[in-house]
């Protein structure tokens, strides 16, 4: 008489041996295991990234050029005589861009790839916020004012935050 290990099954009549169920486990972990290598756990981070987003949020109120909010020099409403020129405009369309909504997409869906992009578009845009500030220093008129000044230095301490995630995945 063969007892219930000889035939692939267990004492309590479960089959662990090599049948379908087994390759079918096999799939769903390897199915899972993929989709786990394609997500990041930010860590503290993704408490920090969020309040350096809601930071630069705050500096579109502040002025960035004399009198001109960031907000009115994103949406081209600010005033003729200031003169302020192609690069704070570009910065603040891009720190928009890459700062607020590339962030919060990196956030919600924790993809690599995501992290990849907003940590490049972070980069970016720091690189120009920098050369916006000494855009305006070389002008005689209204120089960079304390909006434009924090909204660099946020997408500076975003720009860290996700290379370090970037990082991590190597």
């Amino acid at each position: 008489m063969l007892s219930g290990t000889d035939s692939g099954n267990t004492p309590d009549g479960t089959d662990h041996g090599s049948g379908s169920g087994d390759e079918g486990f096999r799939a769903e972990l390897s199915a899972t295991e993929r989709e786990l290598g394609r997500t990041f756990d930010p860590g503290r981070r993704g408490v920090i990234i969020p309040v350096v987003m809601l930071l630069l949020a705050s500096c579109l109120l502040l002025p960035w050029v004399g009198s001109a909010s960031g907000w009115e020099i994103l949406v081209g409403r600010s005033d003729e005589t200031l003169d302020v020129g192609l690069l704070p405009r570009l910065f603040a369309l891009n720190a928009a861009i890459a700062g607020l909504v590339l962030s919060a997409l990196a956030l919600v869906t924790r993809r690599w790839a995501m992290a990849f992009l907003a940590a490049f578009g972070c980069t970016v845009v720091t690189f120009e916020g920098m050369i916006a500030i000494w855009s305006r220093q070389t002008v005689p008129e209204a120089g960079p004012s304390v909006g434009l000044l924090i909204a660099v230095v946020a997408m500076l301490v975003l720009m860290v935050q996700w290379l370090k995630i970037a990082w991590s995945r190597s």
